[in-house]
């Protein structure tokens, strides 16, 4: 990507953004879209990979089997 910026809107679409679809009877349809809370945004050379919820949380899983037990509890939520 020549003179982008990473990055560049991320937080604005985190916070949320509208969608107005101009229909061909002259009608607008407007969607609010906001990213839930625990979301998270994968960036496209990864998210070739881990297309789906599923094969993230698959992957990530086996990650864990390879961190110790004990840092595995500190980072939870209480």
């Amino acid at each position: 990507m020549k003179g982008g910026v990473r990055g560049k809107y991320y937080e604005a679409y985190r916070e949320g953004h509208k969608i107005v679809i101009h229909k061909e009877d002259g009608t607008d349809s407007v969607q609010y879209l906001k990213l839930e809370d625990g979301a998270v945004m994968l960036e496209p050379d990864v998210r070739k990979y881990f297309p789906t919820s599923d094969a993230v949380n698959k992957a990530l899983r086996s990650l864990l089997k390879i961190v110790p037990a004990k840092k595995r509890a500190s980072g939870r939520r209480k």
